[in-house]
């Protein structure tokens, strides 16, 4: 705490956001009863993946504004017209984006068998 200079409510806080939004996760050490936290597994590809809905749920947010001022001079929708247009692109571009990720990623390596179950050739 004193190399963050944080108080421990705050840390507390913000431990229990970071493992609400699923970024952390509690470990146990092997006789140590103290609690730790190390980020999950693909955690920041999953967060990724997250912010698809969130960027619908805002681009529907924005149509939904503009529907209610249809007859409302231009220059009242210019920035709800604005957050409709960045979220659609959003929209389109984020999965692509996501799928662009996937490709460059390495492939997991096979797991090999236990060294004592392998049989040497011609044997």
């Amino acid at each position: 705490m004193a190399v963050l200079k944080a108080s421990k409510g705050s840390i507390s806080t913000m431990t229990r956001l970071l493992i609400q939004i699923s970024l952390i996760e509690r470990v146990a050490l092997s006789g140590d009863r103290r609690d730790y936290f190390q980020i999950k597994p693909n955690a920041w590809t999953e967060m990724s993946r997250q912010q698809q809905v969130k960027i619908a749920a805002f681009q529907k947010l924005a149509e939904q504004g503009l529907a209610l001022l249809a007859d409302a001079p231009s220059e009242q929708r210019q920035r709800l017209q604005e957050m409709y247009d960045i979220y659609l692109f959003w929209e389109r571009e984020w999965p692509l984006l996501n799928r662009r990720w996937d490709e460059q990623q390495p492939r997991p390596l096979v797991p090999l068998p236990p060294a004592d179950s392998i049989t040497p050739a011609g044997h």
